[in-house]
């Protein structure tokens, strides 16, 4: 058993802001958008304000901004 099952695991509710998250439902983890995996809400570094999702790490979240936005690939 992981440290995200049991009876006292639960996934919390978040409402992602710039640079901050609020607890909406209270839980120990969230779910990464992308990949599904858990992530305790005390390593949690990486998320959207603006399609409030999680990411688990940065190339995660660079590679769902990407996709969410293409015209991104043909800077630089």
């Amino acid at each position: 058993m992981n440290r995200f099952e049991g009876p006292g695991a639960k996934e919390a509710r978040i409402r992602y802001l710039d640079g901050d998250f609020q607890v909406a439902s209270p839980g120990s983890f969230v779910r990464c958008a992308v990949t599904g995996e858990a992530i305790p809400l005390d390593e949690l570094k990486y998320w959207s304000v603006a399609r409030q999702e999680a990411y688990l790490t940065a190339a995660i979240s660079l590679k769902r901004e990407i996709d969410a936005n293409p015209g991104l690939r043909k800077r630089g």
